[in-house]
């Protein structure tokens, strides 16, 4: 076998280690499982101790990694879909050597701790994503390996060639977004993608047969997967690896592989039982489940030869990973550039020098506009995966030229992600945090109600996806208030670390995609259906100033009051201060598309913008709830939209500049 060949095979192909060794290690976890939910008084036991025979074969047998480099491009990534676990993972981390402490695993849901009660990506290295919302997890895995495939693909399998893993539970395959992922999935052919299901009949409120008697078997192989169903095999370690290698072995499919779990096991007391699900292990059951195990009864029992073994398993795959540095240096030689960016997620060096610029006379709508940047960028941001849930060409999201990502095409970067909302949201975060792909995916702002689970992790685990929305207010017009989004705006501003873009024309829509594509955040970028004109002074200061989230676009010497608006509003705005001039009275007008990197600019910078002590009327075609931190008065909708014309629905609802001269004069 040749290093290439061990490369591209488990971590220890046709490993067979010491019987007893495994069963004392597996039996060494079940009783971590135990001892840190108890002493942290709050956690879930019983899932990760039925589940540590499957943990013990992943890190020993299967997955390859090296535990001193856990970011290495090419590792197999890991997913605990079911994230209450989260004891299991963080014993694994620790037992292989990921730089856990038993100390760490004492500290278990502790603040500060690295062991949150559930894991958290970029908080304990070797948690590839943040999981707990049940489902987010599996449709991680999704993007995870459309990012694999489209990297495989671009740069060849001396560079990226990897497996995605991911254990899952009944409730990640009763929410919704595990449907429409498993659903694209399957239609995408990822056979890179291998998850177990833990198949424990067992819920928070009892056995799952109180609300749950379908097929998953039957489910998943409708949907396009392989289906591997090894009933009670759960405590056998070869069947559940002959398993894996079979699923390995299928490059069209992804793989679910069942296996009929008991949550508890092997304790005498909560084997099956519901109560097992969370912390049902007190000091007696614990110390009657080590006795079954032939474990000491004491907390935290690691003896040396099974952290000697879990550390040499931790420690293998650095040979493969210097072997993979030589290989992949190679392949890549000449493409170093454009390998960076797309680990990166960004462009190639000089990549701004293509963004358009667009003349005063020009009125397209933002989402024309973005379409337009995009286009005029895609050959300098190789890494850019873009496309919309059945709503591609509305949103601006069409790469034109750009083939269709397909089982047959497996590294074009157009992907329609057909009408599945909640899951293109996950994915968008799995592919980002795989990295190796900028992935933006868009649909209509009222429809980012399906998606607030996967945006919200995405601000949480400072992904680098781009969630584009159009037809961002009334301005939709005759579809009425059920596609009229009031609310959306504001509510995407309460999200902590997600930084919401909404352009008041088409150089800043230009300018939002320079710093989306330089910076690291998770991004909303909202966007107009109706048109809207370009401004005179955004050529020369949208760069700069949306960067800071606001700026001064109409400037007076003195002025006697400050209209500050975001999107197709700030027009709005300067046509009211025009009037207002006209009448003898200067006012500045400010254009403010991102409160978040705006609050981010130093007090100095925020009071030269927007002074206090100068009356100051918002204008924005959204609720007003929010606006009292900037403005003294606002023009606004506080209350569901109508059906009509998008500019008679505007007009109606006084989003004009003589409704907003009369407010700025009611104020002076």
């Amino acid at each position: 076998m040749t290093a290439a060949d061990s490369d591209s095979g488990s971590n220890t192909p046709g490993a067979a280690l010491n019987p007893e060794l495994d069963k004392l290690a597996i039996n060494v976890v079940r009783g971590l499982s135990m001892d840190a939910p108890h002493k942290a008084r709050s956690g879930h036991q019983g899932t990760a101790m039925a589940l540590a025979p499957l943990a013990h074969l992943l890190w020993t047998r299967v997955m390859r990694y090296d535990a001193s480099a856990p970011l290495w491009p090419n590792r197999d990534r890991f997913v605990l879909s079911c994230g209450h676990a989260s004891i299991l993972q963080y014993a694994m981390l620790y037992l292989t050597g990921y730089g856990l402490t038993l100390e760490d695993l004492e500290e278990f849901r502790q603040w500060g701790s690295a062991t949150p009660g559930h894991p958290e990506v970029h908080h304990t290295a070797g948690v590839e994503v943040t999981t707990g919302p049940l489902g987010q997890g599996f449709a991680n895995g999704v993007g995870m390996a459309i990012a694999e495939q489209s990297l495989r693909s671009r740069f060849g399998s001396e560079v990226i060639d990897h497996h995605i893993y991911a254990i899952v539970s009944d409730g990640d395959l009763s929410e919704g977004v595990s449907h429409e992922a498993a659903s694209l999935a399957g239609h995408l052919g990822l056979g890179r993608l291998i998850y177990i299901y833990d198949d424990n009949h067992i819920s928070i409120d009892g056995a799952t047969e109180l609300s749950l008697t379908d097929d998953p078997a039957k489910r998943f192989e409708a949907y396009g997967w392989e289906v591997i169903d090894l009933g009670e095999r759960s405590e056998d370690l070869d069947a559940m690896e002959a398993a894996i290698e079979r699923a390995r072995s299928n490059e069209d499919q992804p793989s679910l592989i069942i296996i009929r779990s008991h949550i508890g096991f092997p304790s005498p007391t909560h084997t099956d039982d519901p109560a097992a699900h969370g912390l049902a292990f007190g000091e007696a059951e614990i110390t009657a489940a080590k006795e079954v195990m032939g474990l000491p009864d004491q907390p935290f029992y690691v003896p040396d030869e099974v952290l000697d073994m879990y550390r040499q398993a931790g420690a293998r795959g650095e040979l493969q990973r210097h072997d993979w540095e030589q290989r992949s240096a190679a392949a890549l030689a000449g493409r170093e550039a454009e390998w960076e960016a797309a680990l990166e997620g960004s462009g190639l060096p000089g990549w701004e020098d293509l963004l358009p610029t667009f003349d005063v006379g020009e009125k397209p709508a933002t989402r024309v506009a973005s379409q337009t940047v995009l286009n005029a960028v895609r050959s300098a941001v190789p890494s850019l995966m873009a496309g919309g849930a059945d709503l591609t060409g509305n949103v601006g999201l069409t790469l034109k030229g750009e083939d269709i990502l397909s089982r047959d095409n497996r590294g074009a970067s157009q992907i329609f992600f057909g009408i599945r909302e909640h899951a293109m949201g996950s994915i968008l975060v799995g592919a980002a945090l795989h990295g190796g792909v900028l992935p933006a995916g868009g649909t209509f702002l009222v429809f980012s109600d399906y998606m607030r689970p996967p945006v919200r992790l995405a601000a949480l685990s400072d992904a680098k996806a781009v969630f584009v929305w159009s037809h961002d207010s009334v301005g939709v017009g005759e579809d009425g208030p059920t596609h009229q989004p009031v609310e959306h705006v504001m509510s995407l501003r309460l999200i902590p670390n997600l930084q919401v873009i909404r352009p008041a024309d088409g150089n800043e829509v230009a300018a939002a995609w320079r710093h989306i594509i330089n910076g690291r955040a998770a991004t909303a970028l909202i966007l107009s259906r109706q048109n809207t004109p370009v401004l005179e002074g955004t050529a020369a200061l949208a760069t700069e100033g949306v960067a800071k989230g606001g700026y001064t676009l109409v400037d007076a010497a003195d002025p006697a009051g400050v209209i500050v608006a975001t999107g197709t509003e700030v027009a709005v705005a300067v046509d009211a201060a025009a009037q207002l001039a006209a009448e003898g009275t200067a006012v500045r007008v400010v254009s403010l598309p991102c409160w978040e990197l705006f609050e981010s600019q130093t007090l100095e910078y925020r009071e030269s913008v927007l002074p206090s002590g100068i009356p100051t009327v918002s204008v924005e075609a959204g609720v007003t709830l929010g606006w009292q931190r900037y403005a003294d008065a606002s023009v606004g909708i506080d209350r569901f939209g109508a059906s009509a014309p998008g500019s008679v629905v505007l007009e109606k609802f006084g989003i004009t500049a003589d409704n907003v001269a009369t407010t700025l004069k009611g104020l002076l």
